[in-house]
C-alpha cells in the first residue's frame, strides 16, 4: 500500500507518496497508487472527520435581539464583502492570514488571542490600505516549533476561527460567509448553486508541478475535504493558498505526482474526482 508522507521542506502542506507495485485504475485509464493514510509536517497524523476539527469555539447562530437590531442598523449601508486568505505560498516560514471586510475591522486583538489559544504564535502584524478596504495581515507559526502550519486540520481551524470572530464583533458579516448559516445571527440572504458555482482547472507549472484552480461554494471543513481527495489519488499539494470570499471559497494549490507535473489523463481524473465530490448532495450519517 502507498502512504502519502508530509516533507519537512519549507513549503507547507507537501505530500510525497512511497512507491508501491499496487495500483488503482480509474476511469479515464490513467494509473494511481492508492494511500493508506495521509501524514503532515514531521509528526504522522491521518487526517480524522470533520467532526474532530478544532470547532468547539464555534458558536451557534445567535438569538440576540440586541445583535440583530445592531446587523441591521448595519446592513443600512451596503456590507463589503469579507475575505479571509490563507497563504502558504508567501513566506517559507511562516502561514500568511489576511483579514478584509472594507474598512471595518480594528486591529483584531481578539482574533490574534483566538488564533493563540490553538497554540499558535504571531509573529508578525501589519495592516495597509487599498481601494478594496483595510486589510490585516499575519504571519503564523507553530508555538512548539516555530514552524509554520502544514496540518491542514489546524489550517482550516485557523480559518473557522478567524471566521467566527468576524461573525461575533461584526455580525453584519453574517448575512455574506456561508458560515453564518451556523454560527452567525443572519443566515445568507443568497443560496450559491454548487453545479454553477464550482469551477476547476489544471494547468502545468513547469515540469516538476502543476497549478489547481477550484472555486466552489464554501462550507466547513473544506479545506481538509479537498487535501483528502486529491490525497486519495496520490497527488501531492505542495502548497498554495485558501481564500473565502464572502459565500464563495477559491483555492491555488501546487500539486504533482511523482515529483512531476501532472500529465493529461490524471488532470482529468483529479478534475473528475473534485467535481464529484463538491457536487454531489450532501448525506446525513445517521441515515445509515
Amino acid at each position: 500500500m502507498v502512504v502519502a508522507m508530509a516533507s519537512a521542506s519549507g513549503t507547507a502542506l507537501r505530500f510525497t507518496d512511497a512507491s508501491s507495485s499496487r495500483a488503482i485504475r480509474l476511469e479515464s485509464g490513467a494509473s494511481c497508487l492508492a494511500p493508506r493514510t495521509v501524514t503532515f509536517g514531521c509528526v504522522d497524523k491521518s487526517i480524522t472527520s470533520l467532526n474532530r476539527l478544532r470547532l468547539s469555539g464555534l458558536k451557534t447562530r445567535a438569538s440576540n435581539a440586541t445583535a440583530v437590531e445592531n446587523a441591521n442598523a448595519a446592513d443600512s449601508d451596503k456590507v463589503p464583502t469579507p475575505v479571509v486568505i490563507i497563504d502558504q505560498d508567501s513566506d517559507p516560514d511562516a502561514t500568511v492570514v489576511e483579514v478584509t471586510f472594507g474598512d471595518r475591522l480594528g486591529a483584531l486583538l481578539d482574533t490574534m488571542n483566538a488564533l493563540k489559544n490553538l497554540g499558535l504564535n504571531v509573529v508578525k502584524a501589519n495592516v495597509y490600505l487599498d481601494s478594496s478596504g483595510k486589510h490585516n495581515k499575519f504571519a503564523i507559526t507553530k508555538a512548539d516549533s516555530g514552524r509554520k502550519v502544514e496540518d491542514p486540520e489546524l489550517l482550516e481551524a485557523i480559518r473557522l476561527t478567524v471566521i467566527n470572530n468576524m461573525l461575533e464583533f461584526h455580525p453584519e458579516s453574517s448575512s455574506q460567509l456561508a458560515m453564518g448559516a451556523a454560527f452567525g445571527v443572519l443566515p445568507p440572504t443568497e443560496q450559491v448553486d454548487v453545479d454553477i458555482a464550482t469551477h476547476i482547472s489544471i494547468e502545468d507549472d513547469g515540469q516538476d508541478r502543476s497549478l489547481l484552480y477550484i472555486e466552489t461554494a464554501d462550507r466547513p471543513g473544506l479545506l481538509v475535504e479537498l487535501v483528502k481527495i486529491i490525497s486519495d489519488i496520490s497527488v501531492a499539494v505542495e502548497s498554495g493558498e485558501f481564500d473565502t470570499e464572502g459565500l464563495l471559497a477559491k483555492v491555488k494549490f501546487h500539486v504533482s505526482y511523482r515529483n512531476k507535473a501532472l500529465i493529461k489523463p490524471l488532470q482529468q481524473v483529479l478534475a473528475n474526482s473534485l467535481r464529484y465530490y463538491l457536487r454531489r448532495p450532501s448525506t446525513n450519517e445517521s441515515s445509515f
